[in-house]
């Protein structure tokens, strides 16, 4: 507020969150707001940022949109300190329609409930792969683990669902399964 002036910049507390409304003519007030945030909290914070909306309608759609981001940022287990809604628009539409999303999870990801060691390893396995756009040597950097480990999980994943992050539309099927799990806190929560 000291640097945008009180008339530009609205901070309140609303639902348990921080808020910060600010025109989307001071896109700088994302950053400064950060900042306090950081400076002043301790760690574990996250801003979510909403898309840009006109009028006292569209500041209740922003906030509602910022809100769910932080909310999937954590379903996801994004790491990122800055959501923006804009950048996660795809998962309220994979989520618009729960039973093919339940489907598709189900279908793919069940037969690594099987697995030797349990699924979660192998779902890790295929996040840091696709983080690391398909690249063994840097998941293996992300996991902690041997290239060769990587390497073994994968083919394990292949053996046990019939798909491969190698292959681009079987790498989308299994990117879109595995945020779909975490989006429905598959298996744990699943079918709730």
């Amino acid at each position: 507020m000291a640097r945008f002036g009180s008339h530009n910049v609205l901070v309140a507390v609303r639902d348990g969150l921080l808020v910060c409304v600010a025109p989307a003519t001071l896109p700088a007030a994302v950053g400064e707001f950060t900042h306090h945030v950081r400076a002043r909290f301790p760690a574990g914070w996250r801003v979510g940022v909403g898309r840009p909306q006109r009028g006292p309608g569209g500041v209740v759609a922003s906030y509602r949109e910022a809100a769910q981001a932080l909310e999937l940022a954590d379903g996801l287990r994004l790491k990122a300190d800055v959501v923006k809604a804009a950048d996660l628009l795809v998962f309220p539409v994979l989520l618009r329609d729960r039973s093919a999303i339940e489907d598709l999870v189900a279908s793919v990801l069940s037969p690594l409930l099987g697995a030797r060691g349990g699924h979660e390893p192998l779902l890790e396995t295929l996040e840091a792969i696709f983080a690391s756009h398909g690249n063994q040597a840097a998941a293996a950097r992300r996991l902690g683990l041997s290239a060769r480990a990587v390497t073994y999980r994968l083919e394990r994943i292949r053996r046990l669902t019939g798909f491969s992050p190698d292959d681009p539309t079987q790498r989308f099927t299994l990117e879109t399964a595995v945020l779909g799990a975490r989006l429905l806190g598959w298996p744990a929560e699943f079918g709730r």
